[in-house]
């Protein structure tokens, strides 16, 4: 500091110029501006903000009551529904970390997280007994207290918890005295990410992205006050893409959904006005291939967030013609779900509509709050040139960025190498400086809008015995966008069907994660050894070639 400086001399920090930035401001703003306002929908419960800011504040009660506080972990495995909506206020004031838990994964992925997280409760819906009767009792001593969360919308399903979730809730009170954040860089949730190898890593992230990025939804969406809002995106991931805040903060309606089924979205979208909502390409596949008298009725366009792979041709069209206006977007979980858009521009209004979803379907520009998006020569850490030839690695650098990896330095290290965070996925620069993905560099398929490491579906089809070789890539799917499909070299001598070798997979592998085809033959190989994943990958888009 300048010690002549005299912007700096008595000028410091105090209460009254400088506040923690924390997305759970908004929802006290909102109960005080829009008490009686809608906050959520869900069958025939209806929950104003002011209702929804007395429950989250019980929340918080109740587990600062138990002991939890400050760097504690609660984790939650829930479906959209209400309870998943206040865990991410509830949980936060009272200085812990909510940790939410993807709920198709396996028993054994959901035990070495809460075993990881350190999670002291965990919040649970009935429906996923079964898999967590069997996390939790891989835990030991180091089981948490377990909440149950009772919904009569939820399939029959044995008890599950310690307490219900209305009876944690009546633990606390509705006058709790929450208080920001000590620090704005405080930890507000823990997402587990697949990766390519090893165990899942845990993205920490801290109250002023989660700030920032649920205002980023607002800005870049251009999300007026009040829209009512679909929950077709999974909560659990990367926390709805910070949606739970931003709706806080428009004091918007959140209609919850337990499952995504056209059947039951139509009716919500003519019955509530639905005028915004978010979702992988499979989302609006199924929703544009559902029955037309399903959509009778329904008179208003709705906003439509997509993201994962490129949406194809055909789903712009058809939502489109279903009254449903497309926005794409890309991001990861350690950067709180969406952190770049392709931002639309005037000119391309009257474009034919291939050309439209050619510039659409790339990943775009930086989101406003987000600092910048860049491709970069992986050897010499600079810029590629914007001529939509040049591969690079696509970066981020900002505030809507990940604190680290829990209890991994080294892999934290490795993704902010050179002062960038590193995606992993492989990117060319058009010439107006908009971002298109050509590749993944760790063969990750997105499938529904989750991650699965071909890496972990090898290792499932090496452990039988008849298989001497085997590699996964993506191969596209008009519903899933991509799935897996296994190219697999038989040991000399061994048989094994398809149908066989699929099933041994189900017995080791979450369901969305089992290979959807499989090929058998000579897996190509370098002169070291080494498969030529780009053979196969050519062989997969070619369905004529594995049909």
């Amino acid at each position: 500091m300048n010690p002549g400086n005299p912007y700096e001399l008595g000028l410091d920090k105090n209460p009254a110029n400088y506040v923690a930035l924390s997305p759970l401001s908004f929802l006290a703003r909102s109960a005080q501006v829009y008490p009686h306002a809608t906050a959520l929908i869900y069958g025939e419960r209806r929950q104003d903000w002011d209702t929804t800011y007395r429950r989250c504040r019980r929340l918080a009660g109740a587990l600062a009551a138990r002991g939890i506080g400050h760097g504690d972990t609660v984790a939650v495995m829930l479906p959209n529904v209400p309870a998943m909506f206040e865990a991410h206020f509830g949980v936060p004031m009272c200085g812990a970390v909510l940790n939410t838990l993807n709920t198709r994964l396996d028993a054994e992925a959901i035990a070495f997280m809460l075993d990881h997280g350190q999670a002291r409760v965990l919040i649970a819906d009935r429906e996923f007994a079964p898999v967590l009767h069997k996390a939790l009792s891989m835990l030991g001593e180091r089981r948490p207290l377990v909440v149950q969360v009772d919904d009569d919308e939820a399939p029959p399903a044995a008890p599950l918890g310690e307490l219900e979730y209305e009876q944690l809730l009546a633990e606390g009170s509705e006058d709790y005295a929450w208080q920001l954040p000590r620090d704005e860089w405080d930890a507000i949730s823990l997402n587990y990410t697949s990766g390519t190898t090893g165990n899942p890593k845990g993205v920490v992230t801290h109250h002023r992205g989660a700030y920032l990025n649920a205002a980023n939804n607002m800005i870049a969406w251009t999300l007026p006050h009040h829209p009512v809002y679909l929950w077709t995106l999974p909560m659990f991931h990367c926390n709805g893409w910070c949606f739970p805040w931003t709706m806080a903060l428009v004091a918007g309606t959140s209609v919850c959904l337990r499952r995504v089924d056209p059947a039951v979205i139509f009716p919500l979208i003519r019955e509530h006005r639905v005028s915004h909502m978010c979702g992988a390409p499979i989302v609006y596949g199924m929703l544009i291939n559902a029955p037309a008298e399903l959509r009778a009725g329904i008179g208003h366009k709705v906003a439509g967030l997509i993201a994962g792979a490129a949406p194809p041709l055909a789903v712009i069209e058809g939502c489109e013609a279903a009254g449903i206006e497309l926005t794409h977007v890309y991001g990861l979980t350690e950067v709180y779900g969406p952190a770049a858009v392709c931002a639309k521009q005037p000119q391309w209004e009257g474009l034919p509509l291939d050309e439209r979803a050619r510039l659409n379907g790339r990943q775009g520009v930086p989101y406003p709050l987000q600092e910048a998006i860049a491709v970069l020569d992986p050897k010499t850490g600079q810029p590629v040139p914007a001529d939509g030839q040049t591969i690079g690695e696509v970066c981020f650098r900002g505030n809507v960025v990940m604190k680290g990896y829990l209890k991994n330095p080294g892999a934290t290290a490795e993704a902010f190498e050179g002062g960038w965070f590193h995606t992993g996925d492989l990117a060319v620069v058009h010439g107006d400086g908009y971002v298109k993905i050509t590749d993944r560099s760790k063969d990750i398929i997105i499938s529904g809008g989750e991650n699965i490491s071909s890496i972990e579906v090898e290792d499932a089809l090496h452990r039988h015995p008849a298989v001497l070789a085997a590699a996964v890539v993506a191969q596209p799917d008009p519903k899933w966008g991509e799935v897996p499909c296994a190219f697999v070299e038989l040991k000399p001598g061994a048989q094994v069907g398809e149908a066989e070798l699929i099933e041994f997979c189900r017995g080791m592998l979450a369901r969305f994660k089992v290979p959807k085809k499989i090929v058998f033959g000579e897996v190509p190989k370098t002169s070291t050894g080494k498969i030529q994943k780009f053979v196969l990958r050519d062989r997969a888009r070619s369905s004529s070639a594995i049909e």
